[in-house]
């Protein structure tokens, strides 16, 4: 017998969404990651709300929220609420009865700024990665460091000269400009949309494009992101920021690995300062390490462990989204990046914890 097509409109359910979520889906695990995360970080996110007033939407279902849009590659807030208004394992993930009204779109606007001000994505990142050193899925002696390119939210016609004024142009939206000809520099120009963005070219042949550099500490034990951050992109930035990032892990003893890029010996002699034995990636000639390092068991790992890092930089600009990013400004970038790193931290601790 054919069943009736026939649809209910309005009907009270008692069903709750904890229910209806298996109990072996993958995102309770990262669901237990999340909520002991939040939970380390609730001092400063208490400090950032006044004692009195009208409540608000509480930071933690936002944090979550953001959790959600980027391990399924949501590509704005607008349709992320859109996906949590009618998906019962987002509600259920976030905090949120089935018939919670949504909030809109705009509260992560308005939220944003709180946030970065409390620096509560690196927070949520040192929470995360404290839940692996306890779990003991960080070594913290044997890192691998590298860099990657993000092309900025911001197109090659906003690049104008710094002291020229803003085009007169009634399409305003995209204006008409020829640059065919123009010799543009980081120097003498600037992005009109986003000026911290600078015009970057990886490698000779490459087009030239409106980026910042991301750079990753990576633990080799388990290939967990150590720490993060993102500058402008120039051709120092990446060993420079490499060198920070090794002085700023606390660490004073160990191994880091690195690709050829690395092999000069401003990083070399920087890295051995700081207590590090370098292992980075042999050039055919004008190499800043010689046998001594090479012929050692060490060596051999670290160049295969280093290999690692492009996962997470996959999986940040693909999963993540982040090829092209979505925010302008180097604070709003290094937030996202930042809590893009602990997102994918918890995915990868979900697979090795599962294992054990």
């Amino acid at each position: 017998m054919r069943g009736s097509d026939e649809q209910s409109g309005h009907m009270f359910s008692y069903v709750s969404p904890e229910s209806r979520v298996r109990s072996d889906h993958p995102l309770r695990a990262i669901r237990r990651m999340t909520d002991a995360a939040l939970t380390t970080i609730s001092p400063a996110l208490e400090r950032m709300y006044s004692d009195v007033g009208r409540p608000s939407i509480p930071p933690e279902q936002l944090l979550r929220a953001l959790v959600i849009q980027v391990l399924y590659s949501v590509r704005s807030e607008r349709l992320l609420m859109e996906e949590i208004d009618y998906s019962v394992l987002f509600r259920w993930f976030i905090g949120l009865n089935v018939d919670t009204p949504i909030w809109s779109h705009s509260t992560f606007s308005k939220n944003r700024e709180r946030l970065l001000r409390g620096d509560i994505a690196g927070a949520f990142f040192a929470a995360v990665a404290e839940h692996a050193r306890a779990a003991g899925l960080l070594s913290d002696e044997h890192f691998t460091v590298d860099g990657t390119t993000l092309e900025a939210w911001a197109s090659l016609k906003s690049f104008q000269p710094r002291d020229a004024p803003p085009p007169e142009d009634p399409d305003r939206g995209n204006p008409t400009v020829d640059f065919k000809g123009q010799a543009r520099k980081n120097d003498t120009h600037v992005s009109r949309t986003d000026p911290d963005a600078r015009l970057y070219r990886k490698a000779d042949g490459d087009k030239a494009v409106l980026a910042y550099l991301a750079h990753v500490l990576l633990d080799n034990r388990h290939g967990l992101v150590h720490s993060a951050c993102v500058t402008a992109a120039d051709g120092y930035a990446e060993r420079a920021a490499a060198t920070l990032l090794l002085e700023a892990s606390g660490r004073r003893r160990g191994t880091v690995g690195a690709d050829r890029g690395y092999n000069v010996p401003n990083f070399v002699a920087a890295a051995r300062r700081l207590g590090f034995t370098p292992h980075v990636a042999v050039k055919a000639q004008y190499n800043a390490i010689d046998g001594r390092v090479t012929r050692t068991p060490g060596y051999a790992v670290s160049q295969r462990k280093r290999k690692l890092v492009e996962q997470v930089f996959g999986w940040m600009k693909t999963v993540g989204l982040l090829r092209k990013l979505r925010h302008r400004g180097g604070e709003r970038v290094n937030w996202v990046v930042t809590f893009t790193a602990a997102a994918y931290n918890m995915v990868r601790m979900r697979r090795l914890l599962a294992g054990t």
